[in-house]
Parts: structure tokens; sequence; C-alpha cells
């Protein structure tokens, strides 16, 4: 199963009054793993200004953006990334207006919506309480975003990946035997995980001292005959 999580950055809030995508990043996930593939373009907003606002966000400049692709030089290949694969965003409903937005421009139809995983609506279910900004989960999820000092695309899409698969259970790793190899239909050259537990040919010395075990059997004394830690004491 593929899945892109991807953010966007834009001039300002709103594509219905004219605001435009500036930023686009991805990074791809592979069975909920990452897969080290990712996506990342500035764009020019062809004269938009970035609002002051938006400025304060991500502190993309206008004069940074001026020699930047058009939006229809880009998609292509962003949707060539994406390939058969679901889309991922926190706040998707925000990142997905704007795609579409842009999209509708070029007369291409809107993004499937049922191609489309808000992580902001899976976080309100699973944590009602909030807070669910991308910061409080990383916070939650213990994903390091001490180096987000403001926002951006890329480094945005590779925290939400982080806290998309621990949201997920976290990363785990598949371990199949023979017999299910062949029950899953699996080709023989797939690479499979597997561990074999092997048996010490001389078991390790106990560090507890002889004084050590003595005070122990002192205490089970104490305890009564019941005491579950009978059955492990050594004579």
């Amino acid at each position: 199963m593929r899945e892109i999580v991807f953010d966007t950055e834009t001039t300002g809030l709103k594509p219905e009054d004219g605001e435009r995508v500036i930023e686009i990043g991805a990074v791809e996930l592979e069975n909920r793993f990452p897969t080290g593939r990712s996506f990342h373009v500035y764009i020019n907003p062809q004269g938009r200004e970035v609002h002051p606002e938006a400025l304060r966000v991500h502190g993309i400049e206008n004069s940074f953006l001026v020699d930047k692709p058009l939006f229809q030089d880009i998609i292509e290949d962003f949707l060539e990334f994406i390939g058969d694969g679901v889309l991922v965003a926190h706040n998707a409903t925000f990142d997905m207006k704007f795609i579409n937005s842009e999209l509708a421009r070029l007369g291409m139809p809107a993004f499937p919506e049922d191609r489309v995983i808000d992580t902001l609506m899976l976080a309100r279910r699973k944590h009602p309480m909030g807070p669910n900004s991308l910061d409080a989960l990383c916070s939650r999820y213990n994903v390091d975003n001490t180096h987000r000092t403001r926002h951006g695309a890329l480094l945005d899409s590779e925290l939400l990946a982080e806290v998309y698969i621990e949201m997920n259970g976290g990363r785990q790793a598949t371990l199949l035997l023979d017999s299910d190899q062949k029950e899953n239909g699996n080709i023989d050259d797939e690479p499979v995980i597997s561990f074999e537990r092997r048996q010490r040919s001389k078991p390790l010395p106990s560090r507890l001292t002889t004084e050590e075990i003595e005070r122990h059997k002192q205490f089970l004394a104490t305890i009564g005959d019941k005491a579950i830690w009978k059955e492990w004491l050594q004579d």
C-alpha cells in the first residue's frame, strides 16, 4: 500500500480569493514504512503577493519565488509521484482545496476525495481532548521536531509521516514463516524478515553474590510456602 504524506505552503488562506500554492513537499510510505523517496518544489504564484500573516508562518519571500516554476510546470511530476497512492495530510481539507483550485485553473479534474486521508480527523477521533496540532502530536508521539522553527512543506511532511506511522501502531517488523509465505503467495525472492532464537551453549554465570542469595531466601521464608519465587529459587 502506497501512501504519499504531503503538505503545502500558500500565499494566504483562501484559494477562492485568488491565493496560490507556493510550496509542495511529499514523502512516500510503502506499507507504513518510509521508502526514502520524496518530492519537493517551490512554485511561482504568478504575481500573487504572499500575505504578511502567511509570511510569518513559513517565511517564504515574494522575491524568492520569482524564478521558480509555475504550477502548470510541476503538476505532471507531482501526479506521477503520487501515482496510485493515497494522499495523507494534516487538515487535508485546507491542502486539497488549494490543490484542486490549482487543478481547476488548468482545466484538470479534482483529486478524488476517497484517496485522501486527513490525519487531523484521525487525531481528533483518537485524542478527542486534544490538542491535535502537528507540534502537539509530535510531542505526544515523541517525534523530535525541535528543528521546526517555521512551517515548511517538506519538513512538515517528514514529521507528519513519523506521527502517522506512530498513530497506526508504530514501526513493527513483519515476521513471516515459510508456511505463511506460501499461503500468502509471496514470491520466492521477496525479502522476508525472520528471526531464529538460539540457546547459549553455556549459560551466563549469575551476577548475584552468595550473600544476596541468602538474604533473598530469608525474605522468602517470611512470605510462606506459597511464594511463587520459590519455584525459581536455586538450592
